[in-house]
């Protein structure tokens, strides 16, 4: 392996993906006197934008406030495709400048922080020139997404080995694989699910979605009448405002019915989908999950193009346990035998944090599932750091931007008081903890052992309001006695 490169910043980003790129442009408009750049591992921005090439990949929010707030979505589709989402990533970093701050093919492996010299290493490799990379910096800010880019979930299913068809992971998805006129099973009933099963619906033969337990789905309309009517007659800057807090109260009075009210949403999801299903369509078996809404994530279905699939007969709904596979076709437990000519296992993620990235403190590794997370943004005892992480419950991109303009309030609160590093602590010493994700969702189980904790009180429990945050990190002081500088 050739020499390292070594180069000292202010602030380096980890990832360049919609978190990465929002915390560039965060930088640049907040604090434009800061050296930055974004070490990214693969050889483009956008990450999942970038990396998911299944057929129908799209947003599962609405766009006006999975955009950010500072580039207002000015597409007629609220629900936008992933091609166009990449567009808008691309084109928001040319508006910023950010093609010359970005390093890719930059795989980070390690970061130490240095407490003498209020500093952190940042080291890794530059996969396409071979060599050991370094560089040097007063912050970090993590915006490596949650999930792991190399692999997705699969369970391990009897009898895989003796199936003779195609099989894949939809993060595995290439273009040159063919469903044409094919018998095409996914399974899974998740978001990818859904949004896999119309598109594939248009060429296959026949699609079913074998599912182990019902999800709860929800309709949106793909393009907005009202809000394409503002951006037509009234200022876009207005029309941006007005669209996005249509949604944004949206989302939270969702959310906090169905946990105050999920009986009455759950019957009222049901009845929604009843109106555009076949009378005989048995939604007691396949739509009614056994769990409350927000339970898990509720998904969303566009133009009721799932349910359309179904009354055309183009696909149909299994609800049952897969016994094993065979030569051409999955075996259930209930002794139905499914042909399949390709499997599609639409299963979930392998959650990882921070990119799987050691941390280390004056040379002593980091157990980071040890850790108590601080405003959803910090880890306690993790100096100068920030991790970028966006809601679970609404548009991530909401929480991205708050953490990041909250981030550079920090920096230059920093400069002002001529102060060198931060971190915070807990000073309860019976700060009772939960997982950091507050949903039972498969791939949230599977993490637990790995991902850091949430507290049961403010600051060290996440909010998931929008409102709420916005005020207690855009207003209130931020020397709060939980942060301490120096």
């Amino acid at each position: 392996m050739k020499n390292s490169e070594n180069q000292f910043l202010d602030v380096i980003i980890l990832g360049a993906g919609i978190s990465g790129i929002g915390a560039a442009c965060h930088m640049s408009r907040n604090c434009p006197n800061k050296s930055f750049l974004i070490l990214e591992g693969r050889n483009n921005l956008g990450g999942t934008w970038d990396l998911f090439k299944y057929p129908g990949i799209r947003s599962d929010s609405d766009m006006h406030t999975f955009s950010y707030k500072f580039n207002p979505w000015t597409n007629e589709n609220t629900i936008s495709d992933g091609k166009t989402i990449l567009k808008y990533l691309n084109e928001t970093s040319s508006k910023f400048d950010l093609d010359k701050k970005i390093k890719y093919n930059h795989w980070v492996n390690e970061i130490c922080w240095n407490s003498t010299k209020n500093e952190w290493t940042v080291v890794g490799i530059d996969r396409h020139k071979n060599k050991s990379i370094k560089y040097n910096c007063r912050f970090l800010m993590s915006c490596t997404g949650y999930y792991d880019y190399e692999s997705g979930y699969t369970p391990k299913f009897k009898g895989i080995e003796n199936y003779r068809g195609n099989f894949i992971h939809p993060q595995k998805w290439t273009e040159d694989i063919d469903y044409s006129n094919k018998n095409v099973i996914v399974i899974g009933s998740g978001a990818t699910a859904i949004t896999l099963i119309p598109s594939l619906s248009k060429k296959a033969k026949h699609v079913t979605m074998l599912q182990r337990s019902p999800t709860y789905l929800m309709n949106l309309p793909k393009k907005d009448k009202f809000i394409n009517f503002l951006f037509r007659f009234i200022p876009s800057k207005i029309a941006h405002t007005i669209s996005r807090w249509k949604y944004i109260l949206r989302q939270i009075y969702f959310y906090q019915i169905s946990k105050r009210r999920p009986t009455e949403v759950k019957a009222f999801i049901k009845n929604e989908i009843k109106q555009v299903l076949p009378k005989d369509f048995d939604i007691e078996t396949h739509f009614n999950p056994k769990y409350n809404p927000w339970d898990e994530r509720v998904c969303v279905v566009v133009d009721n193009d799932l349910f359309d699939c179904i009354r055309q007969e183009k696909c149909s709904v299994i609800t049952d346990q897969i016994k094993c596979f065979k030569e051409d076709s999955i075996l259930l437990e209930s002794g139905k035998e499914l042909k399949a000519d390709l499997v599609i296992s639409a299963t979930g993620l392998n959650l990882k944090f921070m990119g799987g990235i050691k941390i280390k403190i004056d040379d002593k590794t980091i157990d980071t599932s040890k850790l108590v997370s601080y405003k959803g943004m910090m880890l306690q005892k993790i100096p100068n750091t920030t991790i970028v992480f966006g809601y679970t419950n609404s548009s991530w991109t909401l929480k991205i931007d708050l953490v990041c303009e909250y981030f550079c309030r920090i920096i230059n609160h920093m400069d002002k008081n001529n102060f060198k590093s931060f971190v915070t602590e807990i000073n309860d010493k019976n700060l009772e903890t939960e997982p950091s994700i507050g949903l039972n969702s498969g791939y949230v189980r599977r993490a637990s052992k790995i991902l850091p904790k949430q507290g049961k009180k403010y600051p060290w429990k996440l909010n998931q309001n929008y409102i709420k945050d916005m005020f207690l990190l855009r207003f209130k002081k931020i020397e709060d006695g939980y942060i301490n500088f120096k």
